[in-house]
């Protein structure tokens, strides 16, 4: 028989990837990754925008020059009418009125303000009404950042509630744990690379909340359905029918990631990146990272998390002692599978208990066995007559 690729053995979720069985490599992992975000928020911290920070925001003509020009211009401006103030981002931003460029600066007062906005219309040679400015506090950043908080406390408690409803306290455990997984490795990623953090950038971190619960159901669903009534045979383990479910439905969630990061990843790096549309760059860093980290959490954290707690209940370690015990006995041939022949006491061939193993075992999903009907005691046709079959005759 040919052998399959691994795309093929994916798409029908006969890959046999070990995932639960190298979950001490996981956790090991994400350990060092959780690290690894603490110590960047910690050492580099995040970089806050004028909403949070509190500061002001000038907007210049596109027609002045380019964006790097305009920049060191107000600079300059800057270090000449407010002593210590400097623009803290510039970026391109179209409107009714045409394309213009936006420079947020540090905090500066009232007269600053005004003195900046003379000094910059006198420098770049047009009117001072063709320049806007405002005025953000740090006390809108703050507001925001609590309501965004309060939000995510109530959708952590929706989703807590709906997972034990719909499976029960230890999926919604891992479950969570995920979601929490999810959001340190993105933030992390986000203070790692600088990106200024704005409202936008909340709104994409409780975006792709919603997104990697999709992902943790889709993959305990299927280790429900392999796992309901597990206790009744001694064939598989919890964390064996959990790797099995694991496999199966690796490419859906594999194929759905991938179609969502394709218009996510066109709004980053064509959008933000080659067209410069930078009030883009930071919704899109955030969704982009958050569902690709979803994706790997949802695998290889929150079913082997599930498979770690489910473990310590007493039924579920029973049944697999009852299974290792069970294949430990079948491998020393103390005794015999289920609808398997025992040997002749003459036979001189050894019995291949591994095969017969193999035969006896389930496959996923199918039906268990029925039983043929004799029609009659002793195994006789039914009819009960007393003549053989064949026409034998009475020895």
């Amino acid at each position: 028989m040919a052998k399959t690729g691994l795309a093929s053995r994916l798409y029908a979720g006969e890959a046999g990837l070990d995932v639960i069985g190298r979950r001490k490599l996981w956790f090991s992992v994400a350990g060092a990754l959780i690290l690894v975000a603490v110590l960047s928020f910690a050492l580099r911290g995040f970089s806050l925008g004028i909403e949070f920070a509190g500061g002001n925001s000038f907007q210049v003509p596109a027609s002045v020059g380019t964006l790097d020009d305009a920049e060191k211009t107000v600079d300059t401006v800057l270090a000449r009418t407010a002593a210590g103030a400097e623009v803290v981002t510039a970026q391109k931003v179209g409107g009714t009125g045409g394309d213009f460029y936006e420079m947020r600066t540090t905090q500066l007062d009232a007269e600053q303000a005004n003195e900046a906005k003379a000094e910059m219309a006198r420098v770049f040679g047009i009117q001072a009404d063709q320049i806007s400015g405002n005025q953000v506090s740090e006390a809108w950043g703050s507001q925001v950042t609590s309501r965004a908080l309060l939000g995510l406390v109530i959708f952590v408690l929706l989703v807590t509630v709906y997972l034990v409803l719909r499976f029960e306290w230890r999926m919604a455990a891992a479950a969570v744990s995920s979601l929490f997984m999810n959001l340190i490795l993105t933030a992390g990623i986000y203070s790692l690379v600088g990106f200024e953090v704005t409202p936008s950038t909340i709104i994409g971190f409780l975006t792709i909340l919603g997104f990697a619960l999709y992902d943790v159901v889709v993959v305990f669903d299927k280790v429900q359905e392999n796992t309901r009534g597990i206790t009744a045979n001694n064939n598989q383990t919890y964390g064996e029918a959990a790797n099995l479910a694991i496999n199966q439905s690796l490419m859906r969630s594999l194929n759905t990631s991938v179609v969502a990061l394709l218009p996510v990843g066109g709004l980053l790096f064509i959008g933000a990146g080659l067209l410069g549309a930078g009030t883009l760059k930071d919704l899109g860093l955030v969704l982009f990272v958050g569902m690709a980290v979803a994706f790997l959490t949802s695998i290889l954290l929150a079913t082997p998390l599930l498979v770690l707690l489910k473990n310590y209940e007493p039924r579920i370690q029973a049944h697999n002692k009852r299974v290792l015990a069970r294949r430990t006995a079948l491998a020393k041939g103390e005794i015999t599978p289920k609808g398997a022949a025992r040997p002749a006491a003459d036979a001189d061939e050894p019995v291949d208990v591994d095969a017969a193993l193999a035969g006896a075992a389930p496959k996923v999903g199918a039906r268990p066995a029925g039983k043929r009907s004799t029609g009659a005691r002793g195994g006789r046709p039914a009819g009960g007559g007393g003549n053989r079959p064949g026409g034998a005759k009475r020895r």
